[in-house]
């Protein structure tokens, strides 16, 4: 009997994960080793120190993950207990990604299964999907993470349309920039939540750039109109800055995405990516949905962040939908998402 489960592997900047996960939908195990310990010090992330530090966890992460979910590792390959395996091949750092790509191919060739190479930003279109497995479809996805910001129609797994992509900075990318002008530290989503909480957010009135017009994204002139304000007021509370600055990307996001999702009648809204914890974000996304009249799934923080489990599930559906990758694929550091319609 072909088995039902997938491996995971997830490399692509600075968390080194594993996972297994059964039929594109139920996860067994997910482990995550986090490097931001490593490289907060240094304002954020530095590519060699982050291959060094894969290669030195990749098989302990693995190891532990094959363990959570009840899989013999020196039995793999006679018990036929792995469907396939699938890695991130892209878009990432290239030296952190082909860590995990050698893992996962030389897996593959040891326990006789295939091997799928899967774009990380599709991963992230199927962590709703793990958390909700009968959410309604089709839904929009609103995919906000360091270095991406996409709008995506979802219509069934493994079928998707790319409605809106950031046109210059993503607002994850934004979020960082910002911190480190305002001098607030790595990672800047979290450092500009932490320090606007409670602060007044309607203390600067920062533009909402392309609000109202299309479906795409830009938070470059955002970014640069925080920094303009601070250096003309230097009076300025750095709280209220964090906190106006904040609203305005918020705004911009929720506002998009409802748009997006009136356009393809869509039944709900998906956060994914890293600033899809944010707090005001989801809060806004909440209200937002319930005047829409539309269902809002947001995921658990362990889903927001990189994770080797939504590579799993896309791995599962890539599978089935063009089948294993060559073992020649190589990483593609920027690779970027195409429609799979």
């Amino acid at each position: 009997m072909t088995s039902s489960l997938i491996l995971g592997i997830e490399t692509s900047c600075d968390e080194t994960a594993a996972a297994v996960v059964e039929e594109g939908r139920v996860v067994r195990s997910s482990v995550v080793s986090s490097q931001i310990d490593l490289h907060a010090r240094y304002g954020g992330v530095v590519p060699e120190l982050a291959g060094r530090a894969h290669l030195e966890r990749i098989v302990p992460v693995i190891l532990e993950s094959l363990s959570a979910a009840g899989l013999d590792v020196f039995r793999l390959r006679e018990s036929n207990a792995l469907r396939a395996i699938g890695a991130t091949v892209g878009p990432g750092l290239v030296g952190s990604l082909l860590v995990g790509i050698s893992a996962a191919k030389s897996c593959a060739l040891a326990w006789g299964v295939p091997f799928v190479g899967v774009n990380h930003l599709e991963g992230h279109l199927y962590a709703a999907l793990l958390e909700n497995p009968d959410l309604e479809l089709p839904v929009v996805v609103l995919l906000v993470s360091g270095g991406h910001t996409l709008s995506v129609a979802l219509k069934r797994p493994g079928h998707y349309t790319i409605l809106g992509e950031t046109v210059d900075d993503a607002a994850g990318e934004a979020f960082d920039k910002v911190a480190r002008f305002l001098d607030l530290g790595y990672p800047g989503g979290p450092a500009i939540e932490r320090i606007a909480s409670g602060a007044d957010r309607e203390a600067i009135v920062f533009p909402r750039p392309l609000l109202g017009t299309g479906l795409d994204f830009s938070f470059s002139g955002l970014k640069t109109a925080v920094i303009h304000y601070v250096r003309a007021h230097p009076e300025a509370v750095t709280a209220d800055v964090a906190a106006s600055f904040q609203a305005a990307v918020v705004d911009v996001l929720v506002g998009k995405a409802i748009a997006a999702a009136r356009e393809i009648g869509a039944r709900g809204l998906c956060l994914a990516g890293g600033v899809a914890a944010n707090g005001p974000l989801r809060e806004a996304a909440t209200v937002a949905c319930e005047k829409e009249g539309i269902a809002l799934y947001v995921p658990s923080l362990a889903m927001c962040t990189d994770n080797a489990a939504m590579i799993a599930a896309a791995a599962w559906f890539l599978l089935e939908r063009d089948g294993p990758s060559p073992l020649s694929l190589d990483a593609k550091p920027n690779l970027r998402l195409a429609e799979a319609t």
